[in-house]
C-alpha cells in the first residue's frame, strides 16, 4: 500500500480503509459458508486479495482456510485477529 500511495496519508489511509473493508467481506463469506465449495472459494478470494495487496500474513491465513473445514472456528479467529491488529 506504501508505494501506491506514496507520501499521500489521505490516500494512504483510503486504500487501508478499502482494504480492511474487502477483508470483513471476505471473512464474512467464510463464515457464511456451509460447504466445501463455498469455503474453498471464498479463502481463494481472501488469499487473492492478500497476494493484490502484499498481506503476506493474511496469505498464510488463507492459505490455512484452504486446507481446513468450512466453518473452522480457528481460521475465522485468526483472521479477526489480523483485521484488529492490521496496521499497529
Amino acid at each position: 500500500m506504501a508505494k501506491a500511495a506514496g507520501e499521500d496519508p489521505a490516500i494512504a489511509g483510503e486504500l487501508r480503509a478499502a482494504f480492511l473493508c474487502s477483508v470483513e467481506q471476505r471473512l464474512d463469506l467464510l463464515k457464511r459458508a456451509r460447504c466445501d465449495a463455498n469455503w474453498y472459494q471464498a479463502a481463494e478470494r481472501l488469499r487473492g486479495l492478500a497476494a493484490s495487496f502484499a498481506a503476506d500474513e493474511l496469505m498464510e491465513l488463507a492459505e490455512g482456510a484452504l486446507r481446513c473445514a468450512p466453518g473452522e472456528p480457528t481460521v475465522i479467529s485468526s483472521i479477526e485477529a489480523f483485521i484488529d491488529n492490521f496496521g499497529e
